[in-house]
């Protein structure tokens, strides 16, 4: 099954470099994820996220606030 993971963020180096680990986590993995970035600041605003990046799976805020490690996102796309 797809899951969908969107990386909340406006384009910081952060935001990029987390919008990189996830997708080479899912690659590494053989995963099969749907990756959005969220850039607009009023759709990252109604996750809850004051703090970027934020990383949503499956609708549930997962992570906020700086590069998540590689272990964590491993979790979320095999969980």
């Amino acid at each position: 099954m797809t899951k969908e993971v969107k990386v909340l963020g406006t384009g910081c180096a952060n935001c990029q470099t987390t919008l990189q680990l996830v997708e080479q986590v899912a690659s590494d993995q053989g995963a099969d994820i749907d990756l959005q970035k969220v850039e607009d600041i009023g759709d990252i605003m109604s996750y809850g996220v004051m703090s970027t990046p934020g990383v949503v799976v499956d609708g549930e805020v997962v992570h906020a606030g700086g590069v998540p490690d590689r272990k964590k996102v491993s979790e979320w796309l095999a969980g």
